[in-house]
């Protein structure tokens, strides 16, 4: 909790994996008219959600309230890492459609599923 963040805690980009299997969608049929495509496309908010933003949700979405453990800060693991999807907006028609509440339930659903 020691990152240089509103929080303290790392900000990643986290995208649901429907939003990944949209864009794949997406290119494959760019690629096959033959339109011109870029030889790859990041897929990301540019904005980033902190650790603390995604627990915060867990406990909200699971109803399950909890307290994180938290641990020493691994050596190298920078502050912020977050992608752009402008590329993949402009020629796959691409955004995120999920919230962090939704790609969290979707997560939960999936894994109460499995037993």
């Amino acid at each position: 909790d020691d990152y240089d963040t509103p929080d303290g805690t790392n900000v990643r980009d986290y995208v649901h994996v429907g939003d990944i299997a949209a864009a794949h969608v997406a290119a494959a049929q760019r690629l096959a008219s033959g339109a011109p495509i870029e030889p790859a496309y990041n897929l990301g908010s540019g904005d980033g959600l902190s650790v603390k933003q995604i627990m915060d949700a867990v406990a909200r979405v699971t109803g399950i309230d909890f307290t994180p453990e938290v641990g020493p800060r691994r050596p190298g693991d920078p502050d912020r890492i977050v992608a752009t999807g402008e590329l993949a907006a402009r020629d796959l028609d691409w955004t995120m459609r999920y919230t962090v509440d939704e790609m969290v339930r979707t997560g939960w659903e999936a894994r109460r599923a499995a037993g």
